[in-house]
């Protein structure tokens, strides 16, 4: 027998594999090391050995049967648990990596594969001068979303070498730091707020190369048109499972992509992950304006959100006057903007900004002693009644979160019919507007679900009113909050976009035109209507649209999107604790919804403001909730791991701590405290 001291103390054969480019380097080496041996003195021992002088200082070991970096140079082989049956890969721990982004362009550049995937695209971000990293993140695509693809590309070619943008000399994807000054708020604009175009200092930050400002435009101005060959070989979800595949594929922000089975070269998706798109500003965010109205537009042309007919004319528009301003702006010699007109661009988009729910605003509240109430007749609709007498007017007031109904106006100071608690609540808009139809539908919480209620406005402004206060009460916030009157501003705005008139010399003569309408409508419009059709009526629409600028055009489109009723959902199919079937919960930046995976209907919604508290039991891979006035739920994901709905209500969480008033230096560890867990 040996005695444990004895044992300690003698050498044993440790195979490492040296992962390197040159194809004289030894490949397979063995030392003779002890246990407590520390990382980098292996290291160490191990380029001795090899002879070959190189900067080694981005390698590091990994372990392949444990799928983990030896990172800690410091700890001991045994403390590590290495032993002689150990496959060691020294390795560099940057490596080449392609993402496709929202505009559909792949770039190609260097990115740590030992980091945590959320550290990681803080890094991808700098390179890409994308500010607010922490709203991305990177995806797999699932074999679901490809299966379609991989049918059609079998005669197909592959796309040119030339489409891949490469960024592989980028000083942060060298494993360089990024200049700070890209994301100082206080330093000169960096884009022209009009055209989105990089301004000449911009250029000197990104990298010295010549094709610079062409990298710079290239993510920061969408350059091309699909096709309908193009939609048609894309994957387009038909129905909420198939939604649910969108969702399944994105990275654990805790691990890193080596840890995840990602190699190099793969192909990845970077995609606005968290629907809470916090300070859109255009003189530093060209690059993320444009992205985020790329995976707007995408999502719009594949209908991974429904809109109906109307809207759909709308996006189609704002489309066309984005293409149309481009090529106004190509064809002129841009003169240097002054000063007068760049803040008159930036009063025009003042309203048009993007601010995450609950951030905290820039304008001085105004003092307010009572809340303010709204007091109408309305029509009241009910459901499941055909008959015309379910269609009844009433006197409507809406009092801090609730709204009251009476018989008529004399009879508000009595007992109302019923009075209506709106908070968390579902809002639906119902809106024609060509037919003068002005909804809304609300989805109440109660006991056994859902209480649909209908109300129906004479007019636009009366819509725009109610509807801004419902909005407000089904976050727990009423007409005094500062936002309501943007709310109703910004409703408004869009019905403005849908209140078109028929226009003879638009649309008598579509072929003036240089415009295919297929590129801006889903296939499901291009099959109804024929192609002059469809001309017209995009033309029709476009008149309400045709003076806005290249920005402003990106903005308007990003702002319709966010009123859509489905906007912000990310869906995934669920089972719920004590439940015989199947339901399909749709997270949002404010709520968790579960829905009859049958019939879409949304059937209880949970507001993130009423959580107490959540955990994940890893054995079972369940998640339970819990919420205010004793709400339990618990559930299993089926559709994908359930880390991924447990790091989306952390982050979601984690999203609306920040806050204009602080630095813009994330807060990572508790980030990962939020949306890590405990495996």
């Amino acid at each position: 027998m040996v005695s444990s001291n004895e044992y300690g103390s003698h050498t044993w054969e440790l195979s490492l594999t040296v992962d390197h480019e040159l194809e004289d380097a030894q490949k397979k080496q063995v030392l003779q090391v002890t246990g407590d041996l520390h990382v980098g003195g292996l290291m160490l021992k191990l380029v001795e050995k090899i002879k070959i002088v190189q900067d080694w200082s981005d390698y590091a070991f990994w372990w392949e049967q444990k799928k983990c970096w030896l990172l800690k140079t410091h700890w001991t082989l045994d403390k590590y648990g290495v032993q002689a049956d150990a496959k060691l890969i020294f390795t560099a721990q940057h490596k080449m990596l392609r993402l496709r982004l929202p505009n559909m362009k792949t770039v190609r550049l260097k990115v740590s594969f030992s980091s945590m995937v959320f550290r990681a695209v803080t890094d991808i971000c700098k390179m890409l001068n994308i500010r607010r990293s922490e709203e991305l993140s990177l995806l797999k695509q699932s074999e679901g979303t490809l299966k379609k693809k991989k049918k059609k590309d079998k005669n197909s070619k592959e796309p040119a070498t030339e489409d891949i943008l490469n960024l592989s000399n980028s000083p942060v994807s060298s494993g360089l730091p990024a200049n700070a000054g890209l994301y100082s708020k206080t330093m000169t604009p960096v884009y022209d707020p009009v055209s989105g175009s990089p301004a000449s200092s911009t250029i000197t930050w990104f990298s010295d190369g010549s094709s610079t400002e062409h990298n710079c435009n290239i993510l920061a101005l969408s350059h091309s048109t699909c096709s309908p060959e193009m939609l048609a070989e894309m994957y387009q979800p038909r129905t909420l499972a198939d939604k649910a595949k969108l969702n399944a594929g994105w990275l654990d922000s805790s691990r890193s992509l080596m840890e995840q089975g990602v190699v190099e070269e793969e192909l990845l998706l970077l995609r606005f992950k968290y629907y809470s798109f916090f300070d859109l500003n255009p003189k530093y965010d060209a690059v993320r304006i444009n992205q985020l109205y790329e995976q707007a537009r995408w999502a719009i042309l594949l209908e991974e959100i429904d809109c109906t007919e109307e809207e759909m004319l709308i996006f189609a528009a704002l489309q066309a006057q984005y293409h149309v301003s481009k090529l106004s702006l190509s064809s002129e010699t841009q003169d240097s903007t002054c000063e007068s007109e760049v803040d008159e661009v930036e009063a025009a988009l003042s309203n048009l900004e993007v601010t995450l729910e609950g951030g905290n605003k820039s304008n001085i509240l105004e003092d307010i002693t009572d809340i303010p109430k709204l007091a109408d007749n309305l029509k009241l609709v009910r459901p499941k009644k055909l008959a015309l007498k379910a269609i009844k007017t009433y006197w409507f007031v809406f009092r801090d979160t609730s709204i009251s109904y009476f018989k008529n106006k004399e009879s508000a100071q009595g007992e109302p019919v019923e009075k209506l608690n709106l908070k968390g609540c579902e809002v639906v808009p119902d809106v024609n507007v060509a037919a003068k139809k002005f909804g809304i539908k609300l989805l109440i919480p109660v006991a056994d679900g859902m209480n649909e209620v209908y109300l129906r406005c004479d007019n636009e402004d009366q819509y725009a009113r109610w509807m801004a206060a419902c909005v407000l009460a089904s976050k727990g916030k009423t007409m005094a909050d500062s936002s309501y009157q943007l709310e109703v501003q910004k409703i408004l705005s869009f019905l403005q976009m849908k209140n078109w008139t028929m226009s003879s010399q638009a649309t008598s003569e579509p072929e003036n035109v240089d415009m295919k309408p297929e590129c801006f409508v889903s296939p499901r419009y291009t099959k109804k209507f024929k192609s002059k059709q469809l001309t017209a009526r995009i033309l029709e629409a476009h008149q309400n649209v045709s003076q806005m600028s290249l920005v402003e055009a990106k903005l308007r489109f990003i702002q319709a999107w966010q009123s859509l009723p489905e906007f912000g959902l990310s869906y995934y199919i669920v089972r719920f604790k004590g439940s015989k079937k199947d339901d399909v919960l749709g997270v949002s930046y404010n709520r968790l919804m579960r829905i009859d995976m049958a019939t879409g209907d949304p059937i209880t919604t949970w507001r993130y403001s009423n959580m107490k508290q959540w955990n994940v039991n890893w054995e079972i891979r369940q998640v339970a909730i819990e919420f205010d006035q004793n709400v339990s739920i618990a559930f299993t994901c089926l559709s994908a791991d359930c880390k991924i709905i447990h790091e989306y209500i952390g982050g979601y969480i984690f999203l609306s701590t920040r806050s204009k008033d602080h630095n813009e230096t994330l807060d990572e560890e508790l980030f990962h405290k939020l949306t890590g867990g405990q495996e």
